[in-house]
C-alpha cells in the first residue's frame, strides 16, 4: 500500500533535485581537469600544510568537495596515469612492467596506451565535447614509424595536444638528480675503460712476444673505446634533443624545449582553448610539469617559500592554478564547469641531495612515491568544485580512487562506460552530492608494476578500512623511511619482503600504518585476511592477459621511432614564443 507514495516521493525529489542544487544552464557542464606531478598530500593547505601557501587550492576547497581518503591506482606516472583516463587497473590494459621499467623510459619507446583502450576524452568526444590536453602525456607515442601516433593524445580521444609527450626530468637540466642520464653515463664510461684495459693488454701482448693477434680488432676496439667514450660525455645532451621537447598535436614546435618559458606558454594555451570553447561543452585536461624535478621555477616565485625550490615550485603551481580558475571567472564559466584537481602520487621521498629535500610531503602517511602499498605514495589530493551544484566546504573520509574519474565525467557528459570490459572506478557524483553516505568501493588493490602488494578493504557494516600488506619495500637504510641511493623502491626481488602473515592494519584508527595488528591485537585478524584473500582471488579471475607495454623489448630506445625536426641527432627547432 506504501510503494505508490514512495514511487511519488522519489518522482518529486528528482523532479526537483537540480532547483536543490543548482540552477544548471547547461545539461552538459563543462570539465576541467588539473593534474600535479609528484605533489605530496601534504603539501596542500587544505590538506594540513601550514608552511607552503596554497590559497588558490584552499579557495577550491573551501568551495567544493574534499576527498581525504582519494587513492591513485600505481604510486609511479605512466601506470596511474593509464588508470586515471581508462578507470581500469593498468595491469588491464598492460600498462605496467615485470623488469623494473616502470614508466615509459624514451619518447622513441614503442610501448604506451593501446589504442583499443577507451578514455573518457574517446567518450566525451562523441558526446559533441571538445576536447583537449595540456602539459605532460607520458603515455606513449609511436609503434612502428616516427609519425604514426598510435598512442599519441590524439589518439586517445584529445581533439588538441600541447605539451610534452614524455616527462620533465631532471636530465632536462643536466641536474643532478638524474633519472637515466648519469647510469647511463657510467655504463658507457665503464665500457670504454674495459675495452682501453683489453686494448693495452693485447698491445702490450703483441709487442713483447707473449700472444700472435692481428692489429686490426686492436684498431677497431680503439675506434670503439673512443666512441664509447664520446658518447657517455654526449649522453646528456642527446637526452635533452631526445625526450624533452614540446609538440602541438602531432608537430614538433620546441625541440628541445627552453623549460623557463613552459609555464607562460601552457597559461597561455589554456586560456586560448576555454576561450576558443566557451561556448561549451569543453573537457580540458590540464597536467602540470610542476611539481617533479628539476623543479623548473620563475624567477618571480624563486626564494618565495619557506621550504626552498620545493616549496617554491609548489607555489607558483597554486599560482597556476589561480590563473586558470580567474579565465572561468572572466569567461562566465565558472557555473558551468566541474573543476578537479588531484596528483598523479605522492611525494618523491628519494629526491634528496645531501641534506636539501627535492620531492614532496606525504603528510601523517607512510612512504611516497614508487612504494606500491604503503598510503604515502597512493593517497592524494582530490577535489572537485561546481558551485551551486556540489555542496561548499563538504569534506569525504570515504575511500575512493582515480579511477572514480572516468564514469563519473562520462555520465555527466551524457555517456555511457563502455560495457565491453571491465571498468574498476565508481561514479562519484551521488557521493559528492550528498546523496549517498557510502563510496561503492568496498575492495581497492595496490599494485606494483604486475605485483598485488596490498589491498584495502571498506567494511561498512563497521565502518571501518583495514589495510592488508602481503609485499613492502625494504627501506635503505633500514628504518629510513624510503629507498634512499637509488630512484625509487624496488617492487619484487631481494629488495622487498614478502609477509606470511601479512601485515594488517586499521586506517580508520592509524592512518599512518605505524601499528601493525597481530591475532592477539585484533580478535578479527583472520577473518580480515581471510576475506581480503577471497577478494584477490575474485579480482584475479576478471584479468585477462595482455602483452605489458613496459617491458624491456617495448620500453628501449628505437632510433627510428625518434621524433626530430631536423635529422638526428641535431634534431633542433623553435616555433613557439611565450
Amino acid at each position: 500500500m506504501r510503494r505508490p507514495w514512495l514511487v511519488a516521493t522519489v518522482d518529486f525529489l528528482l523532479l526537483w533535485m537540480p532547483y536543490v542544487y543548482a540552477d544548471v544552464p547547461s545539461p552538459q557542464p563543462n570539465i576541467l581537469l588539473l593534474m600535479a606531478d609528484d605533489l605530496g598530500i601534504g603539501d596542500v593547505g587544505c590538506y594540513g600544510n601550514s608552511t607552503i601557501r596554497t590559497p588558490n587550492l584552499d579557495r577550491l576547497a573551501e568551495e567544493g568537495v574534499t576527498l581525504t581518503q582519494h587513492i591513485a591506482a600505481a604510486s609511479v606516472c605512466t601506470p596511474s596515469r593509464a588508470a586515471f583516463l581508462t578507470g581500469r587497473y593498468p595491469l588491464r590494459s598492460g600498462m605496467v612492467s615485470s623488469d623494473g621499467n616502470r614508466v615509459i623510459q624514451w619518447t622513441a619507446a614503442s610501448g604506451g596506451l593501446p589504442p583499443n583502450e577507451t578514455t573518457f576524452a574517446k567518450i566525451l568526444k562523441e558526446r559533441g565535447y571538445a576536447t583537449g590536453l595540456i602539459g605532460k602525456w607520458h603515455l606513449g607515442l609511436n609503434c612502428e614509424s616516427p609519425a604514426d601516433h598510435c598512442h599519441h593524445p590524439l589518439t586517445h580521444g584529445f581533439d588538441h595536444f600541447y605539451g610534452m609527450p614524455f616527462s620533465m626530468m631532471g636530465d632536462c637540466l643536466h641536474w643532478a638528480i638524474s633519472e637515466k642520464r648519469a647510469g647511463l653515463e657510467r655504463k658507457l664510461s665503464l665500457c670504454a675503460h674495459i675495452l682501453v684495459l683489453a686494448l693495452f693488454t693485447l698491445a702490450t701482448g703483441k709487442l713483447t712476444g707473449l700472444i700472435s693477434v692481428p692489429w686490426t680488432p686492436m684498431v677497431w676496439s680503439a675506434v670503439a673505446a673512443t666512441l664509447l667514450y664520446m658518447l657517455s660525455h654526449l649522453m646528456g645532451t642527446l637526452i635533452v634533443h631526445a625526450d624533452c621537447f614540446l609538440m602541438r598535436n602531432h608537430t614538433i614546435t620546441e625541440q628541445p624545449m627552453d623549460p623557463q618559458k613552459t609555464t607562460l606558454l601552457f597559461l597561455q594555451e589554456v586560456s586560448t582553448f576555454i576561450k576558443r570553447n566557451k561556448p561549451g561543452p569543453f573537457l580540458l585536461l590540464v597536467s602540470f610539469l610542476h611539481v617533479h624535478v628539476p623543479l623548473v621555477t620563475t624567477e618571480s616565485f624563486l626564494g618565495r617559500s619557506l621550504h626552498g625550490l620545493y616549496g617554491d615550485n609548489v607555489e607558483e603551481m597554486d599560482w597556476m592554478v589561480g590563473q586558470i580558475l580567474q579565465t572561468l571567472d572572466r569567461e562566465g564559466l565558472t557555473h558551468r564547469t566541474l573543476v578537479y584537481f588531484t596528483s598523479d602520487h605522492g611525494g618523491s621521498l628519494e629526491s634528496q641531495l645531501g641534506n636539501q629535500q627535492y620531492g614532496g610531503w606525504n603528510g601523517i602517511y607512510k612512504g611516497g612515491k614508487g612504494m606500491g602499498g604503503w598510503e604515502g605514495g597512493i593517497r592524494v589530493p582530490g577535489i572537485f568544485r561546481w558551485p551551486g551544484v556540489l555542496p561548499a566546504g563538504h569534506v569525504i573520509h570515504e575511500p575512493t580512487s582515480l579511477m572514480d574519474v572516468f564514469p563519473t565525467v562520462v555520465q555527466l557528459g551524457g555517456g555511457q562506460v563502455p560495457q565491453d570490459r571491465v571498468t574498476d572506478g565508481h561514479d562519484l557524483t551521488a557521493l559528492l552530492l550528498g546523496t549517498a553516505q557510502h563510496s561503492d568501493h568496498e575492495f581497492l588493490m595496490h599494485y606494483c608494476e604486475d605485483s598485488l602488494h596490498a589491498v584495502r578493504w571498506h567494511q561498512r557494516n563497521r565502518n571501518t578500512v583495514w589495510k592488508v600488506h602481503f609485499i613492502t619495500p625494504n627501506f635503505h637504510p633500514e628504518g629510513a623511511g624510503a629507498c634512499y641511493g637509488r630512484g625509487v623502491c624496488p617492487c619484487s626481488g631481494p629488495g622487498v619482503t614478502h609477509h606470511r602473515p601479512p601485515l594488517v592494519f586499521n586506517l580508520s584508527g592509524d592512518p599512518s600504518e605505524a601499528r601493525p595488528l597481530t591475532p592477539a591485537t585484533e580478535p578479527l585478524f583472520h577473518q580480515v585476511v581471510e576475506r581480503v584473500v577471497q577478494a584477490m582471488e575474485e579480482h584475479r579471475r576478471t584479468l585477462s592477459p595482455v602483452p605489458l607495454q613496459l617491458d624491456a623489448l617495448k620500453n628501449i630506445w628505437k632510433p627510428w621511432l625518434q621524433p626530430c625536426c631536423g635529422r638526428i641527432p641535431l634534431c633542433h627547432c623553435e616555433r613557439e614564443d611565450p
